[in-house]
Parts: C-alpha cells; sequence; structure tokens
C-alpha cells in the first residue's frame, strides 16, 4: 500500500500535502512521509510512524473533513543543512464536517511545520506539526474544570 514519494524540492511536499488532502487521499499524503516520521496534530495528539500518519488521515478524510477544501496560501524553506530543511505551510481549510451542535463550521486557519530530509532519491518529510491560528489569541488557559480556552493578555 505504501510506496514512498520522493519530491525534488522541499517545498513541494507542503503542495503535495494539500493535493492528497484536497483528493481526499490518505495513501498518498502518508507517502510523504518516512516510515519512521512524527506527526503532531492541532490537539497534540501525536503520531509515531507511517502507518499512524495514514490512519488518522484515512479516518479524518473520512469523517472529520469529508467535504473539506484546503487552500496553500504561504510556503517558507529554512534551510538547515545542505539535506535538512524547515518547510512551514499556512494553510485555509473551510467545509469542515458539522459535530457538536456547530451546523455550519467556519474557516480554519493554521501552519504545518514539516521537517524535511534529503535522500539520494529527494525529499522526504521526517516530521510535521499542524498548528492552529487563532486570531486575535496569544496562547491558551486550562480553567479549574479542564476546559482550554484561548486568551489574549493584553485584553482584560
Amino acid at each position: 500500500m505504501f510506496q514512498q514519494k520522493y519530491v525534488t524540492k522541499p517545498e513541494d511536499i507542503a503542495a503535495l500535502f494539500v493535493q492528497a488532502f484536497n483528493e481526499r487521499d490518505a495513501v498518498a499524503l502518508a507517502n510523504l512521509f518516512t516510515d519512521d516520521a512524527e506527526f503532531v496534530n492541532v490537539v497534540g495528539l501525536w503520531w509515531h510512524n507511517r502507518q499512524a500518519i495514514w490512519k488518522a488521515h484515512d479516518y479524518g478524510l473520512r469523517t472529520i473533513f469529508n467535504n473539506s477544501v484546503v487552500e496553500l496560501r504561504k510556503v517558507k524553506v529554512k534551510t538547515i543543512t545542505p539535506e535538512v530543511a524547515l518547510v512551514q505551510a499556512r494553510m485555509k481549510l473551510t467545509g469542515q464536517t458539522p459535530h457538536a451542535g456547530v451546523a455550519s463550521p467556519q474557516g480554519r486557519q493554521n501552519i504545518i511545520s514539516f521537517v524535511a530530509q534529503k535522500m539520494p532519491d529527494g525529499w522526504v518529510c521526517v516530521s510535521a506539526h499542524n498548528t492552529d491560528i487563532i486570531p486575535g489569541k496569544e496562547t491558551n488557559i486550562v480553567d479549574e474544570s479542564g476546559n482550554i480556552t484561548s486568551v489574549d493578555y493584553r485584553k482584560k
């Protein structure tokens, strides 16, 4: 099922991730990652290999994001060494599946940081971390009941 996908440039990982997501192709998405890759999602779920990354995205693309569209808005590459690069991609997601009393989920913006490594056949992703952008907020806070809320300490 899995066949490693190598790319010519590190930034191609972000574009192909978006393409696979929009095509609901969890196998193509997982193939961008090495067998022992790491992935942390927006709520801190942490997957430790390609199989787990595939399983989580296969579920998500069928259940949570089955009508979603992701738009790649900005990509920035920082070369760490000739064989390692950080690819940061700003995206916008629309069309999330309604849930928990939210009949029409609004668009979300996020940044995924991909760590890419150059192998003999091209670049691959060894790690990714997805972070939601919460406009107007600085950090999160957890109340006495364990509920997390995004807050801005500049506003009282």
